[in-house]
């Protein structure tokens, strides 16, 4: 009779593969799957899965832990969520490769494009490498909660190379490509699983500068690319605008048909122009037709910005008023905006701002939504600001204040609101369901570990499950084994990672045990717990009985068991 050193006993394995759910149990050996089945041999430990759901861990493929590996054991809050593997580096920022007189320059890059604060990153980051190698070496020897893997970010790539010229956005030379390719290739054959690039306005520094990737030429994309896929391994990620939109398509898919890697693009329903995915999803699955391998990445719910009074972003920062108290410690705040005199003088002002979200928030307070203390990401008409305000008979702007200031300004998704600018411009989450049954589309979007104090939805795996296939009412919901398979298989393969995402004798051993009946996302909080105390949005979860890291547990009900056997993932 075979020794284990777990058993995950009587549970309903849903196993990633897509199938039907049967009962049974998992046996793991040194780390990875030895019997998924009825397993009679012993075992060192047992998990008690009685009438709960296993799974593999969940692979997310789009977070932003670049800074916190470098500080942090806990890739809080994706490891609350079920998620035993993160991929960074996505959107081409991240701190490699770096040269000493660029570190400032990356960290207000992050600090734009990934709302990461300066003091947070200035005062966290070691900055014991140079080359991507370097990078990943520093990180080989630490140890985790979970496994991560990382990208290479073009932008840091092209001002390593280029320095002022690559970040002003000059056109890069031939040599310059050259020896970006060289590094790229170098970087993926010492462990990184993709390259990464960011085509998009909204990515800025913190001092309002565009990307430095923003309008890098097809030869320069096509130069990179062409390397990698000398490697013979390495994805490829894109966020763009897509402003022309046909020429932007046809060049993706260009660099896919010569370089042989596969790309992943993220797609969203925007307000502006609300049917434009169904065009992207349809040139994606055009392009698979012809044999291009080509992936949309999509969210399981609206993309929104928090805002508040202790958050990066507030509508009434637009209010002249507000700036005698907008760096005043929140108390302050508070004793000021209690004032009926002061609130009604602010209210009575003619807002106006450059920051372009902010422009956006008091454009459209009416579309506004609480998410309190049970989140509601898929709420009725009658929920949002407007419709609230009118049924009360207060203007907007009074009632969202009124929020903002709900607990002292800062209790758990009541001194917050929802501001969603990403699908939700017709007022459901159906085209959400759409793009997530596309057969091109993979989960991705979280940004786990990044927007600290603007986007709270590292706990996007939990949505999936909790509203998804069990809650919604506004519309079909998914089938269980499906979403089960699309944020573990479906994820582990489109990043090239074959050892993980199935419960199968022989793949490694990352499971969770979840009470699918009790499954409940929190609101959103804040927490002081950054380098130097800097601030972060996190959202927690009940539900989550186990989940396990190369045959460790490393979450018990939800609450750190102390193992770290969470490691760098070299591709």
């Amino acid at each position: 009779m075979s020794t284990f050193d777990l058993v995950v006993r009587g549970g309903r394995i849903a196993d990633g593969s897509g199938g039907e759910i049967f009962s049974g149990d998992v046996a793991v050996k040194d780390g990875v799957v030895a019997e998924v089945g009825s397993v009679s041999g012993t075992a060192t430990r047992e998990i008690d899965a009685d009438g709960a759901l296993v799974t593999p861990g969940f692979v997310d493929i789009h977070t932003h832990y670049d800074g916190q590996v470098t500080w942090d054991s806990q890739l809080t809050p994706s490891s609350w969520h079920g998620v035993t593997t993160a991929i960074m580096g996505n959107c081409g920022v991240g701190f490699a490769p770096c040269k000493a007189e660029d570190h400032t320059r990356l960290i207000r890059l992050m600090e734009g494009v990934e709302d990461i604060p300066f003091p947070v990153l200035a005062d966290g980051l070691p900055w014991n490498w140079e080359s991507f190698p370097e990078y990943l070496d520093s990180l080989s020897s630490k140890t985790f909660d979970i496994d991560f893997a990382a990208q290479v970010p073009h932008a840091a790539l092209r001002v390593f190379v280029m320095g002022e010229r690559g970040a002003n956005r000059d056109m890069a030379t031939g040599d310059d490509i050259a020896t970006m390719a060289t590094l790229a290739r170098e970087a993926i054959e010492a462990g990184a699983l993709g390259f990464t690039t960011s085509r998009t306005l909204n990515h800025q520094t913190s001092e309002g500068d565009p990307t430095p990737t923003l309008t890098a030429a097809e030869d320069e994309l096509m130069g990179i690319a062409l390397e990698i896929g000398k490697a013979g391994k390495g994805v490829l990620q894109v966020v763009s605008d897509f402003k022309k939109r046909r020429d932007e398509m046809e060049m993706f898919q260009r660099i896919i048909e010569k370089s042989g890697r596969p790309m992943s693009i993220s797609v969203a329903q925007t307000d502006l122009a609300p049917d434009a995915w169904k065009w992207l999803l349809s040139e994606i699955e055009g392009a698979n037709e012809r044999g291009l391998e080509m992936r949309a990445q999509v969210a399981p719910r609206p993309v929104g910005i928090l805002v508040g009074l202790e958050l990066t972003l507030n509508p009434f920062t637009a209010y002249p008023a507000y700036a005698e108290i907008e760096d005043a410690p929140l108390s302050e705040k508070m004793a000021k905006l209690s004032d009926p005199a002061f609130r009604a003088r602010m209210l009575s002002e003619e807002p106006s701002s450059d920051h372009p979200f902010v422009q956006s928030l008091i454009r459209q307070f009416d579309q506004m939504f609480p998410l309190g203390d049970v989140p509601d990401y898929e709420p009725t008409p009658d929920k949002m600001l407007g419709a609230q305000a009118k049924a009360q008979g207060k203007s907007v702007e009074e009632l969202a204040l009124e929020y903002l200031m709900a607990d002292g300004g800062r209790g758990p998704g009541t001194g917050m609101l929802l501001f969603p600018f990403l699908n939700y411009a017709n007022g459901s989450l159906d085209p959400s369901y759409a793009m997530m049954q596309h057969p091109n589309s993979v989960m991705g979007l979280s940004d786990g570990g990044a927007h600290m104090g603007t986007i709270c939805d590292g706990s996007f795996s939990t949505t999936l499950l909790q509203h998804w296939t069990r809650d919604r009412t506004r519309g079909p919901k998914l089938d269980l084994p499906f979403v089960i398979r699309a944020q573990t298989a479906d994820t582990a393969r489109a990043v090239g990672l074959s050892d993980r995402g199935l419960l199968k004798p022989g793949m490694k051993a990352d499971i969770n045990v979840i009470d699918h009946a009790g499954l409940r996302l929190h609101a959103p909080e804040i927490a002081h717990d950054l380098p130097g105390g800097g601030r972060r949005l996190l959202q927690r979860a009940d539900g989550y009985v186990a989940t396990v890291v190369s045959g460790e547990t490393v979450y018990e009900n939800g609450q750190p068991t102390g193992a770290l056997p969470g490691r760098l993932v070299r591709g």
